[in-house]
Formats: structure tokens, C-alpha cells, sequence
């Protein structure tokens, strides 16, 4: 993938999980979300092992594998389907994932010039803070843009 498609991919997936948005303050039923769903549709764990064609015993270790994160995605699928629900699962970004490249790229850039600014000094030749400002913001920009492989490489 070429940095200008990457770039585009970034902006589209921003806006599809932008519509996850209002998700990421939501938090899982204590019960967990199989077991708070079937208990206000009044199905007994028994039905929906019928519904799931598992046996009855099965259901409490679901919903605990649930609680303890253990469950996998396909169960988690079929028993939304087993309840008449879909099973929604995506990585939601904190902010954007455009704001987290860039983030990144600030930190990466940062470090480089760090490392230009001392032997500049050393040679006298310093740049103003205007200048540093302006030269650190169009590498994060450039960085941002190109997306080099060892963008990721600096530890967070």
C-alpha cells in the first residue's frame, strides 16, 4: 500500500468507527451481556442451550467464559444469533487513528530533531524556537503523510 493510499484507508476507517463513537462509554452488564440479554427475554438457560443445540450445563460456562474474557468470538456470535441479536465487535480509537499517527510521528520527530538540535548547538548554528516549531511541525506532517516503516519502531 502506497503512504497516499494508506492515508486515504486511514481516513476512511476513521469515519466508519466514527460512528462506534458513542460506544466506548459503554459498559458491559455485570452479568455480562448473554446472560443480562436472555435473563429480560425470560429464555432459561435451558432454552437457549436448546436454541444453541448445546447441552443445558453448558450455558453457565458461557456466560462465565463471557465474564472472564475467555469466550471466543464465533460463540459469542452464535449465541447473539441464538437470542436474536447481532454481535458487534470493533477496535475503537481513543481519539482517531489519523490524531494516533500523528501522535506518533510528534514523538518520532521529536527524537530526531532532539538528536539534530545538540550537534547543531555544538556547531553553533541553533535554530530559533519559531524555527524549531515550524521544522518539528512539517516532520510530523511529512512523517504523518509517509507512514515509514519505523514509524512504530520507538517505543510508546
Amino acid at each position: 500500500m502506497t503512504p497516499k493510499q494508506r492515508q486515504i484507508a486511514r481516513q476512511q476507517l476513521d469515519k466508519t468507527l466514527s460512528q462506534f463513537g458513542s460506544a466506548k462509554g459503554i459498559q458491559a452488564p455485570v452479568k455480562g451481556w448473554i446472560r443480562a440479554v436472555r435473563e429480560v427475554l425470560g429464555m432459561s438457560g435451558t432454552q437457549l442451550a436448546q436454541r444453541l443445540k448445546v447441552s443445558q450445563p453448558r450455558i453457565p460456562k458461557l456466560e462465565q467464559d463471557e465474564l472472564s474474557g475467555a469466550v471466543t468470538l464465533k460463540t459469542m456470535r452464535q449465541a447473539a444469533e441464538a437470542l436474536d441479536c447481532v454481535f458487534v465487535y470493533a477496535l475503537v480509537p481513543r481519539t482517531s487513528l489519523e490524531d494516533t499517527v500523528r501522535t506518533q510521528a510528534r514523538k518520532v520527530a521529536g527524537e530526531r530533531m532532539q538528536r539534530v538540535s545538540h550537534s547543531m548547538l555544538l556547531e553553533s548554528q541553533s535554530l530559533g524556537q519559531d524555527e524549531q516549531r515550524a521544522s518539528l511541525d512539517a516532520a510530523v506532517d511529512e512523517l504523518a503523510r509517509e507512514t515509514p516503516r519505523d514509524l512504530w519502531d520507538m517505543k510508546s
